[in-house]
């Protein structure tokens, strides 16, 4: 699959994002050498993985700073998410705290702000501010994360709150929770869900089932994983990878097509929720 090719959500304003994102929870802390970590941001926007999510608690900056090199001279290519912690989301708050951000990430805005989950400012102070920030062009559009139905549709009853453009929430094989209300409400008034740790962090990887599935493929047991994820319509995913060979391979589940007897299987493995489930978070 190309760039030019990838799928893409839409979103409710009209724009998109690449179905295929980074997700960058850990970089930026040591775990490779910074400049593997440049090169694997760098990598990705190459072939067209341009939704870039960062938060200002991942790394306590350190991220945002990260990214801040990998995307100098190229900030048009891509697609930029940060996220403000619920403790800083007042009215004054959380325009200090997208400042911030913005501060770290050597960008004058960005084209997504998430509220990172729920806390005890209440929300409609939150989208007051999300609004000013959209006023003043330091962000493009809001959204949030780790939200769950009720959350939704009570946000979406405030005024200004149907300006919501996603939720950010777990979701993968092993955590289908959202698949009960959550997914298809997010679908049916056409909010894309962002899926976070879509590998489960990794402990998918090897799993007896993918690995069936990955060898008919061709694929690994991870892409497999990957490709049930994005095969949902109005869902993208920020799979994290700290290098240039990870990066590669996360773009390789775009390759990756699953036949009715391969979701057969994996939902035997994994089964759907037969009930309402509370929204898991990591």
């Amino acid at each position: 699959m190309s760039v030019a090719t990838m799928r893409a959500v839409r979103l409710p304003a009209g724009e998109t994002m690449p179905v295929l994102g980074m997700g960058t929870w850990h970089l930026g802390e040591g775990r490779h050498p910074r400049e593997v970590e440049i090169e694997a941001l760098r990598t990705g926007l190459d072939l067209g993985m341009t939704l870039v999510d960062t938060a200002e608690m991942y790394g306590d900056g350190a991220s945002e700073r990260l990214i801040g090199q990998a995307i100098a001279g190229r900030r048009d290519d891509v697609f930029l998410v940060s996220k403000v912690l619920p403790h800083h989301a007042t009215f004054r708050g959380t325009i200090a705290a997208c400042e911030a951000s913005l501060d770290r990430l050597g960008t004058d805005r960005l084209d997504l702000y998430l509220l990172h989950w729920r806390g005890p400012v209440p929300l409609e102070e939150t989208v007051g501010a999300f609004e000013e920030l959209k006023r003043a062009g330091l962000i493009r559009h809001w959204g949030v994360s780790n939200f769950d139905i009720d959350d939704m549709i009570e946000l979406t009853d405030l005024p200004g709150g149907g300006a919501v453009q996603t939720d950010q929430v777990l979701y993968n094989l092993t955590r289908r929770g959202i698949e009960w209300n959550l997914l298809p409400w997010c679908q049916e008034n056409g909010v894309p869900i962002v899926a976070y740790s879509p590998i489960e962090q990794g402990r998918l990887v090897g799993h007896p089932v993918l690995r069936g599935i990955a060898v008919r493929h061709k694929a690994t047991s991870a892409q497999v994983a990957l490709a049930w994820v994005v095969s949902h319509p109005g869902v993208c995913a920020i799979p994290e990878a700290g290098t240039p060979d990870h990066v590669r391979q996360d773009f390789g589940a775009l390759q990756v097509v699953l036949h009715q007897d391969d979701i057969v299987e994996l939902d035997a493995a994994f089964p759907p929720p037969p009930r309402p489930v509370p929204l898991q978070v990591l």
